[in-house]
């Protein structure tokens, strides 16, 4: 995501790049060193002052100062959830989101339905102990058949 939305002019690469990001890693020191890569760029970046040319959008420069959180994923949520700001958002594949759904830190849902059958993937609502009523607070549909719901606990 960081070397595709600093420069993005889509719709929603301004959220994307003024919102402060923490990234989730079980690797540690091999994220960390990636972080401080990307830092260093980020300074470079910022050194380079407003009359450079290149094609960054503003808010560019969150992606370089993003967040590593690579210990306990619930301590680190509940670190997060204590802060001052917007709700969290989580971008991940299915695993990171089986990961939170398994630990019950998830505490909205914004599903998107397409209408296409794959035939396989990734559930992300797998091997729950216990069932899990929703409550759908939202619904919107969009040409094509695409539908977003959004779902609480209930």
């Amino acid at each position: 995501m960081a070397p595709y939305w600093p420069t993005s002019t889509m719709a929603f690469a301004p959220p994307m790049n003024q919102i402060p990001k923490a990234v989730f890693s079980g690797q540690g020191p091999a994220i960390q060193k990636a972080a401080t890569s990307t830092r260093q760029l980020g300074n470079a970046l910022d050194d380079a002052g407003d009359g450079q040319t290149g094609q960054l959008q503003p808010g560019a420069q969150s992606w370089a100062r993003a967040r590593v959180a690579s210990s306990d994923l619930s301590d680190e949520i509940s670190r997060l959830k204590a802060e001052d700001g917007k709700p969290i958002l989580a971008h991940g594949g299915a695993s990171f989101a089986r990961s939170l759904i398994a630990r019950n830190l998830v505490d909205e849902y914004a599903l998107m339905i397409h209408p296409i059958m794959l035939g396989q993937g990734l559930a992300i609502f797998f091997d729950l102990p216990a069932p899990r009523p929703l409550k759908l607070i939202s619904s919107k549909s969009f040409p094509g058949g695409v539908m977003a719901l959004i779902y609480r606990l209930g």
